[in-house]
């Protein structure tokens, strides 16, 4: 198995080994050592917007396909639990509805909506029953404004990935912000997750792909921010062109900010605009093949689609051929890895030092 380090000194350092986009056996330990610990989006309040209500889905499905469920019991609470019964392994809920509580239509097993178990049909001769483990298992739950994430084995706190975006952009109203499932899309890039986070994590290809968001962008102050495990592109706006209108108490008061871009490792974009948020989460679905999911979130709805927020398609088209022939090119007898740019790839060698730590 190689072993992935890459030196703290972008000066000197080399990008990742090609194995880590080659290997299939990289591929499968990325699930435990990368997906597991870290925090996931899942969907929004408003999928559970009533006491009763319950969701069901797969967390990364085709990947980790972890069958899950939010439910919100009686006293208002939201719950992230698992969807799986604990007798046989039946899968609970199949389609968003209300209940009073949850029943396995296999043997009847019921669950209160918080996941703890209630009663079981036929098992009063079973010794040591209930226990712990038939209690459905109850996922950590993090809520911002109306987004909702979690994490499979919680190793690491939400803090260290949100803080600093939080605090960052504390004066945008996000319970405001309102899902636009007809605005929002799935694309299907054939090339390797990783290969698509490392293309949005560094501007210096914008004057040369993107020449609609290179017109509204003023790339000489672009500007690239690292935190522990999450980064800030900070896209400053060209005169005249729409930006934020940023309060007194804003660390980038007296800027014309265009667009946040934050990164939260190792698979969400949160993109803000004026106009409100892009979600892209990056889904892995085989060594070769990546399902990215634009989410939008209005919150100005007469400036949606201008400034950097416009033409969004035409940019992810762009990306996406260009991602694909690096796909096609890492696989190379004669690329082994590359180089950075102190200037503009910092985003990226902080994203391949995380990844080193993680693998």
């Amino acid at each position: 198995m190689p072993q992935f380090s890459v030196d703290p000194d972008i000066s000197i350092a080399n990008t990742l080994s090609k194995d880590f986009y080659c290997s299939e056996t990289i591929f499968q330990l990325s699930k435990e050592k990368i997906f597991c610990p870290s925090w996931q989006f899942i969907g929004h309040s408003g999928q559970v917007p009533k006491t009763g209500n319950i969701y069901p889905f797969t967390l990364l499905e085709q990947f980790l396909d972890e069958p899950l469920l939010l439910t919100r019991d009686k006293e208002n609470t939201l719950h992230c639990i698992s969807n799986v019964c604990t007798h046989r392994g039946n899968i609970i809920a199949d389609h968003p509805c209300s209940v009073t509580n949850l029943r396995c239509r296999y043997h009847g097993r019921l669950f209160h909506l918080n996941g703890q178990f209630m009663s079981m049909p036929e098992f009063k001769e079973v010794k040591n029953f209930p226990a712990k483990e038939d209690n459905l298992t109850s996922l950590p739950l993090f809520q911002w404004g109306k987004l909702l994430f979690t994490s499979l084995n919680h190793a690491i706190g939400p803090e260290i990935f949100f803080n600093e975006m939080m605090n960052r952009i504390s004066w945008l109203p996000l319970e405001e912000f309102i899902y636009q499932p007809d605005l929002s899309r799935d694309y299907l890039v054939k090339a390797h997750w990783a290969l698509y986070c490392e293309n949005y994590l560094e501007g210096f290809h914008i004057p040369f792909l993107h020449a609609e968001l290179n017109s509204v962008i003023d790339f000489g102050n672009y500007t690239t921010e690292l935190f522990r495990y999450s980064n800030l592109q900070l896209g400053i706006a060209k005169e005249d062109e729409c930006c934020f209108e940023l309060p007194p108490g804003s660390t980038d008061y007296g800027k014309k900010v265009a667009a946040y871009y934050f990164f939260v490792f190792p698979n969400m974009m949160f993109n803000f605009y004026p106009w409100g948020l892009s979600l892209n989460v990056v889904m892995p679905v085989s060594l070769n093949e990546t399902r990215i999911s634009f989410l939008t979130f209005l919150w100005k709805e007469d400036i949606y689609d201008t400034g950097a927020g416009s033409g969004l398609d035409t940019v992810e088209k762009e990306d996406e051929e260009v991602v694909q022939n690096v796909q096609k090119g890492i696989r190379s007898r004669f690329y082994e890895h590359g180089r950075y740019s102190v200037t503009r790839e910092q985003g990226t060698h902080h994203f391949h030092q995380i990844i080193s730590e993680f693998m």
